[in-house]
């Protein structure tokens, strides 16, 4: 272990991520939804083949046991990513971000109705704080439909959440897969799901864009490649519980582009349920390590015979 390390790593991601979205963001007005997916599956297949290579996991990474789980956790995984493209397109930075910010609160939702794991009252009232949070993000859209400009935002703000949905929807596929499949494998088919999907938005308008249009999803492709590397490894050098918080960076990051490229100037009703969605996350994390640590003594107070 190393825990520097993997919060360096962790925030790497993050920051990537970040960036990510923001060149996906720049293209919005040129290059339609499925588009940007394709580009940013396909140009993430390299950077994946040369990380299974060099750590000697290539093999690993191309077999699987359980095909299928690969397609439900890549239809799910696609249209978190197309809906959330979509949303970048309609609405600012900060709050898709904050809005994102859903996804591991509606992870234990359904892990609790589809999994079967247990909700003990403390964590589902700080999920419910969450998504109160969230309401709060998504009240100036809900209903405010009247002209052009809110009625695209509302519609934003709706595609995005259905995302954070579709999100946490593939966490739960991926939590069932674990137990079968490699983290090598959940990657590599991840990405070639992804892109083979993407294809079937091609009738519905695909765009030629110019090369320099073009470069911005190609590098976010290869970035989000690397992203994904970078998170991965996180967790190999510290504990989930460490690294975890440095998920809520990416808002922090998220304001800093937003105001700075896209001239995006964040409203204090965004900015409040923000920090109401990162409050609630941020109990669930220490809630959890506490859960841990009780659990570590208890297992070193047993005898050998248990």
């Amino acid at each position: 272990m190393n825990p520097l390390r993997g919060i360096l790593l962790k925030l790497g991601s993050v920051t990537i991520f970040v960036i990510m979205a923001s060149l996906i963001k720049a293209t919005a007005d040129e290059v339609p939804p499925g588009e940007q997916v394709f580009f940013r599956s396909f140009f993430a297949i390299p950077v994946i083949l040369v990380w299974l290579m060099r750590r000697g996991e290539l093999s690993s990474g191309l077999r699987t046991a359980r095909p299928m789980g690969h397609v439900f956790r890549g239809l799910m995984g696609t249209a978190a990513m197309g809906l959330g493209f979509a949303g970048l397109g309609l609405l600012p930075l900060p709050e898709v971000t904050a809005i994102g910010f859903a996804t591991p609160l509606l992870t234990v939702i359904f892990a609790a109705m589809f999994l079967g794991e247990e909700v003990r009252t403390f964590r589902l009232a700080t999920v419910a704080l969450g998504l109160i949070g969230v309401l709060v993000v998504l009240s100036p859209r809900v209903g405010d439909v009247g002209d052009g400009l809110s009625s695209a935002q509302t519609l934003g703000a709706v595609i995005t959440l259905m995302g954070a949905m579709c999100a946490a929807l593939a966490q739960i596929f991926v939590r069932k897969m674990v137990h079968d499949e490699s983290t090598a494998a959940i990657v590599f088919w991840f990405s070639i799901t992804a892109s083979t999907l993407a294809l079937f938005t091609l009738p519905f308008g695909w765009t030629v864009p110019s090369p320099g249009t073009a470069a911005l999803p190609v590098l976010a492709g290869l970035l989000g490649g690397v992203g994904q590397i970078m998170l991965t490894s996180a967790y190999r050098f510290a504990d989930a519980s460490l690294v975890a918080p440095f998920d809520y960076a990416a808002m922090l990051l998220a304001l800093i582009i937003g105001y700075g490229v896209f001239r995006e100037v964040p409203t204090a009703t965004m900015l409040t349920g923000a920090a109401i969605v990162i409050a609630a996350g941020f109990l669930i994390i220490w809630r959890e390590h506490r859960l841990g640590l009780e659990r570590n003594r208890q297992r070193k107070a047993m005898t050998p015979q248990g």
